[in-house]
């Protein structure tokens, strides 16, 4: 900008931007007919509760924050003892659990929530790494209602959820 230019810009001149107001919102005038519509209450959709046991907190962490991105309300374990007492107060209307843990494993914490009346229907998720032939098949007689193997996918992990809740 010259000097001419500034001083022309300082005197107020009509056609003269003000720096100050280079990205300031323009006063527009909206009439009756464009105003906007209030804002459709979205229908209530019930948060589901849904219980994750892992022995490594990474994991548990990491499925608890994408589940909780999906809408979930949802509180974590880092063995099945401490998920077994959570259970014991809380009712949740979803578990998903490891396999390999130590002092109790996946198959017997999905055996102790069975033998509870409140999670004889409750659907069972084992996200485990155990990936042979026959772990499908002992998850499934353990009680659980699924096996996914990790790696986890995230959206099919919540495409299942999705159906076994439905």
């Amino acid at each position: 900008m010259t000097r001419d230019q500034i001083d022309l810009a300082h005197s107020g001149a009509s056609n003269a931007l003000n720096p100050n107001q280079a990205f300031a919102k323009s006063a527009r005038k909206t009439s009756a007919s464009r105003k906007r519509a209030p804002a459709r209450p979205k229908p209530h959709k019930p948060v589901h509760k849904v219980l994750v046991v892992d022995d490594v907190t990474d994991v548990t962490d990491m499925i608890a924050l994408f589940l909780r991105h999906a809408g979930f309300e949802v509180m974590t374990a880092n063995s099945p003892r401490a998920a077994i007492e959570l259970a014991a107060g809380t009712p949740f209307d979803l578990v998903i659990s490891d396999i390999g843990m130590p002092e109790m494993n996946g198959y017997q914490l999905a055996e102790s929530l069975r033998a509870q009346a409140e999670y004889q229907e409750t659907p069972l998720i084992a996200v485990t790494g155990y990936t042979e032939y026959d772990d499908r098949g002992r998850s499934l007689q353990a009680g659980f209602d699924a096996h996914v193997t990790k790696p986890i996918n995230p959206s099919q992990l919540l495409n299942l959820i999705e159906e076994l809740l439905n």
